[in-house]
């Protein structure tokens, strides 16, 4: 399936993806929450597969204006420094255990939605599209053999990123040096529109082996990033089970897993994102996640 938030009478609703329809879940099964994270909160998704069935309460597509899938998680845990090419990319050393930070809830957007230039640093825009993953049921020390059981399914993240302190972590010295420089790299994460999501969440049987997805960035329709996920240095299963060690992870939960090569700053030229350009991240089992960039 295919779950999406649409708007409906002024009102975020779940819903699922049916042809050129999306079916209103709630307002089909008035057991199940308006939210998909309701939904996942109350081990719902079965019930969502009967409201396929249903010939009422239908928006088409084309006329509806997609939200967040999950706009509120409780945990977006980003994780960095996870694709092998992009470390090349980057000069940085493969880490020998996962690296991840929380990025902020109030930057997440919808697909379609202006990724806005933040004023104050507004010359080095940089994308990252990443693919994603959402948390079903909840869970603490989850083993490596049961951690796909806790995954509802898949979306995609554009990890926004304000390079203006990039150089200076490389540069910085001593201890405290390379410890402010990289609060202030991940700092330029956080602003508001920093984090489209979207346009959907496929559940997890429509991606049977997260090992193995492709993923495509574009930037005004040329390819930016072009990989696999089969070049993760950690996998979906192996963040799950790391992470969950210090996190009790939480139905909407959402996990990033890292940036593909590909990215502006590690061309020759670099390349950044500027007012009017379009950005679209692509798994072709999920979707286009597309946004437009505006001062």
């Amino acid at each position: 399936m295919h779950l999406v938030m649409f708007v409906k009478d002024k009102q975020p609703r779940a819903g699922v993806i049916d042809g050129e329809d999306i079916i209103d879940i709630n307002a089909n099964d008035r057991s199940l929450p308006p939210t998909l994270k309701g939904i996942f909160e109350a081990n719902g998704l079965a019930r969502v597969k009967k409201v396929l069935k249903s010939k009422k309460h239908r928006t088409p597509r084309k006329r509806a204006k997609l939200l967040p899938p999950i706009s509120n998680p409780g945990l977006l845990l980003s994780v960095g420094m996870n694709y092998h090419e992009h470390l090349k990319e980057m000069k940085t050393p493969a880490p020998e255990q996962p690296a991840a930070f929380t990025k902020s809830v109030a930057s997440i957007i919808a697909s379609g939605e202006a990724i806005r230039v933040p004023s104050s640093n507004p010359g080095m825009l940089d994308w990252e599209g990443e693919f994603t993953v959402v948390i079903g049921k909840g869970g603490y020390r989850i083993p490596a053999a049961k951690a796909l059981d806790h995954v509802a399914g898949y979306t995609m993240v554009n990890d926004v990123s304000a390079r203006d302190w990039v150089t200076a972590i490389f540069q910085s010295q001593g201890i405290m040096g390379p410890i402010h420089a990289w609060e202030k790299n991940l700092l330029g994460k956080m602003f508001p529109t920093f984090c489209p999501m979207g346009p959907c969440i496929a559940t997890r049987d429509e991606i049977p082996d997260p090992a193995n997805v492709k993923i495509q960035t574009r930037l005004n329709g040329q390819v930016m990033q072009d990989a696999n996920t089969d070049d993760l240095v950690f996998s979906v299963v192996k963040l799950i089970e790391y992470y969950s060690q210090f996190y009790r992870f939480m139905p909407g939960d959402v996990i990033t897993t890292g940036s593909p090569s590909g990215v502006g700053f590690g061309r020759n030229p670099k390349v950044f994102m500027k007012p009017g350009d379009v950005v679209e991240v692509e798994v072709k089992e999920i979707g286009v996640l597309r946004n437009p960039i505006e001062a």
